[in-house]
């Protein structure tokens, strides 16, 4: 009896052991378990965690083609977009219907001008409208009498030649007149030539009007030009039609193209100067200072994610790209950083999320 249970007692810590090892060989070790996410760069986190520690998450975005760098860069109007209002008559305003700033449509009363000169050639059109009646009479008068044999067909010429002078006369009046919007009666009517707003409005009522400055100048700012400065290193990878881009606060860009690069660098600046076409936005006005992104030629596009999403670990850039609710380290290459975006040339595809806050926490977690 004793001999049959010993042996049954063997046999169970046979099996016993013979389970034992089948099941520790299937699981994997501990340590080849952890070498493996190390290796991977991710860090797995619950629900609760991730909240707990703040990590939030953004998509990268296309940036388009990947830019050569940012430049300084002023903000103006192109040179059609200026337009000075002049009078070819010296007088005094009388009125002034506009103020600095204002918007006015194209053909809008600015100022009325009285001046002495439109009275003079009023006068003047008046004799040569009836001249010009006269002479008109005798000129088909004559004309009959040369067509009947009556009169030399040369009086007939001359009549014909005096009545082309007349006309000449009248046109030229009337076109003087019309020019400077003035009427018979010594008024001119100073006009907006173009839409848009006034820039400058010098003339008061009852000022001298007329001379070497104009009293208006309008400005459309429906178009805008950019000034840039390329150091002399970017000189030659500029060229028109690249795409430049100014970001705004916010995070909105306004889009345009080169359209000549200078061939000479400032002895000053030590810069090349180079001017684009700029949309017209709300957050820019002429004479503003900003930074311009020129994109590059070729057809490589980058990767835009927030600023704050890359951090610098042993000397690299790397961001955190979420992977369900692991965090995977990815290292990547900064073209440039401008309007608080890094674009990216590499290690991240667009749609990719990205953590954009907790990244410090994420770096501890990553023992960085």
């Amino acid at each position: 009896m004793d001999k049959r249970i010993l042996a049954g007692g063997v046999a169970a810590v046979v099996l016993a052991g013979g389970a034992f090892w089948w099941s520790a060989s299937r699981a994997p070790a501990p340590e080849a378990t952890e070498s493996a996410t190390e290796k991977a760069g991710a860090q797995a986190l619950t629900a609760a965690q991730i909240e707990r520690l703040g990590i939030q998450v953004k998509p990268a975005e296309d940036a388009g083609a990947l830019p050569i760098g940012s430049v300084p860069a002023q903000v103006n109007l192109p040179p059609e977009a200026r337009v000075a209002v002049t009078t070819p008559f010296a007088g005094t305003a009388v009125q002034v219907l506009v103020i600095q700033g204002q918007a006015v449509a194209k053909g809008q009363a600015l100022a009325v001008v009285r001046a002495a000169e439109p009275v003079q050639f009023g006068a003047e059109l008046a004799r040569s409208e009836a001249d010009l009646a006269l002479t008109r009479a005798n000129a088909n008068r004559l004309s009959q009498l040369a067509r009947e044999g009556v009169v030399a067909g040369v009086r007939a010429d001359e009549a014909s030649a005096a009545l082309q002078r007349s006309e000449a006369s009248v046109r030229e009046n009337r076109r003087l007149l019309a020019l400077a919007g003035a009427g018979r009666d010594g008024t001119v009517t100073l006009r907006a030539p173009i839409a848009g707003r006034v820039a400058t409005a010098t003339v008061e009522t009852g000022a001298a009007v007329g001379g070497g400055a104009a009293p208006f100048v309008i400005e459309n700012t429906s178009a805008l030009r950019l000034d840039l400065q390329l150091p002399e290193r970017m000189a030659r990878q500029v060229q028109p039609g690249m795409a430049v881009q100014v970001p705004l606060e916010g995070g909105a860009t306004v889009t345009g193209k080169i359209l000549s690069v200078g061939a000479s660098l400032d002895p000053v600046t030590r810069s090349i100067a180079a001017k684009a076409t700029l949309s017209a936005s709300d957050g820019l006005v002429p004479g503003k200072g900003v930074t311009a992104v020129i994109g590059g030629a070729s057809g490589a596009s980058g990767v835009a994610v927030p600023v704050s999403a890359v951090t610098r670990i042993d000397g690299q850039d790397y961001v955190f790209v979420r992977k369900g609710n692991a965090f995977e380290r990815r290292k990547v290459a900064v073209a440039i950083e401008t309007g608080g975006r890094a674009v990216l040339s590499g290690g991240i595809r667009v749609g990719e999320q990205v953590a954009t806050t907790g990244v410090t926490e994420l770096k501890s977690l990553a023992g960085q």
